[in-house]
């Protein structure tokens, strides 16, 4: 455990100035809601468990840093700009610390199993006699209640309950998770998007909400049209691969010595689809997008017939020419090399405590003033434990 004596309190800029966050959270859930909070100048403050912290300090390969010092890669992509202090909640000092926590903060982000908080002594009701207007984030696996309320939640798992595996991959029978965590990332945004209305809420009310989500509640919310196809019209969306359940041609579709992806979204994009390509204009099979839809593998064919004379960069070229949206498929070094990727401030640096100089993925919100300019590596665990207990000092002495 390594505990700073030489952090100062952070000078904090951004919407969220002034706002202090307690984060319990662990994994990736919460902690992205927590620092999405941070990314928008809130100060958060991370509670981990005494030599371990948060379990996704252990989530690896890859690790990377000196040998007394290993740092994993997953827990750097959710915890920037926060602070970490160490505390046993089962203790007595720990209690006390979270007391303080609570009574000097706005918000407390927890993603424990339901029941868990109420048998730490820090039930809601507890925590709203010690800060009337400390808004409280719960995020679970599968919801605070229902039938199956107390039940453990992994973000694949909620990829396979919530229907987002059955819509994934390149056939029916070949259900297919998301390469990232989409559940818990999107449980993340949710969480913060409820906090901040609870925030701008209680400037009216003068009091603190509970905001629950979850993360099937997270997958579900964003079936979009998928979800209505099966509540309003009966049908069960299957996977489809690369391609759009009820938009063609909007897919992926192979080229000379590649691929490229084209999103003809409508019909005037369609008559400058075919003349750039070359297919038929009058071939009735493709007339309007439902014929085209229902008619998706005859139309791939027919494409790809035509994209395959020439690469990828002769057909984007026109596309774009065209106003076509049409685009590659990048690799990861390639888009964080990308100079689009790093104008829209997608790539941060940071001076991490033993790593040094890193650069991390940035946020995706960005403000023309007032945001926050400078960033925070994230913490080791035990970091703040002298900053934030004397902040709390101070904090007591002054009411």
């Amino acid at each position: 455990m390594a505990a700073s004596t030489t952090h100062k309190e952070p000078d904090l800029q951004g919407p969220l100035q002034g706002i202090v966050v307690v984060d319990l959270s662990r994994a990736l859930a919460g902690p992205h809601a927590t620092m999405m909070l941070g990314d928008m100048g809130a100060r958060v403050i991370k509670v981990e468990a005494p030599g371990k912290g948060d379990e996704s300090r252990s989530w690896g390969p890859p690790f990377v840093g000196p040998e007394d010092a290993r740092e994993s890669t997953y827990f750097l992509s959710c915890n920037r700009n926060k602070e970490s202090v160490t505390a046993d909640l089962k203790s007595p000092e720990g209690v006390d610390l979270l007391t303080q926590l609570v009574r000097h903060g706005d918000v407390l982000v927890e993603n424990f199993r339901p029941g868990v908080m109420d048998r730490l002594g820090f039930s809601t009701e507890q925590l709203h006699r010690i800060n009337p207007r400390l808004v409280i984030l719960s995020i679970s696996g599968f919801g605070h209640d229902g039938p199956q309320g107390g039940r453990p939640g992994y973000d694949q798992i909620a990829q396979g309950e919530a229907g987002l595996m059955s819509l994934t991959g390149p056939d029916p029978g070949t259900p297919t998770k998301a390469g990232v965590p989409i559940a818990d990332v999107l449980a993340g945004m949710n969480g913060a998007y409820g906090v901040l209305s609870a925030l701008y809420e209680r400037e009216r009310t003068g009091r603190g909400k509970v905001v629950r989500t979850s993360l099937l509640a997270s997958i579900v919310g964003v079936h979009a049209f998928q979800g209505t196809r099966y509540t309003v019209a009966g049908e069960v969306g299957r996977a489809t691969g690369n391609h759009h359940a009820s938009i063609a041609p909007y897919g992926l579709f192979r080229c000379e010595g590649g691929e490229i992806q084209v999103a003809v979204a409508n019909e005037a994009l369609w008559v400058k689809f075919v003349e750039i390509v070359g297919l038929d204009a009058t071939d009735a099979r493709f007339a309007t997008n439902a014929q085209r839809t229902a008619q998706r593998c005859d139309l791939v064919e027919e494409i790809e017939k035509a994209l395959l004379q020439h690469p990828p960069a002769h057909w984007l070229a026109h596309m774009h020419a065209a106003g076509i949206p049409a685009g590659e498929v990048r690799t990861l070094d390639q888009v964080y090399t990308c100079p689009q990727t790093r104008s829209q401030g997608l790539v941060i640096k940071v001076d991490h405590s033993s790593l040094g100089a890193i650069e991390l993925p940035g946020p995706a919100v960005r403000f023309d003033d007032g945001g926050r300019h400078q960033h925070c590596a994230p913490p080791r665990l035990g970091e703040h434990n002298a900053t934030v207990r004397t902040w709390l000092e101070g904090a007591g002495v002054n009411g």
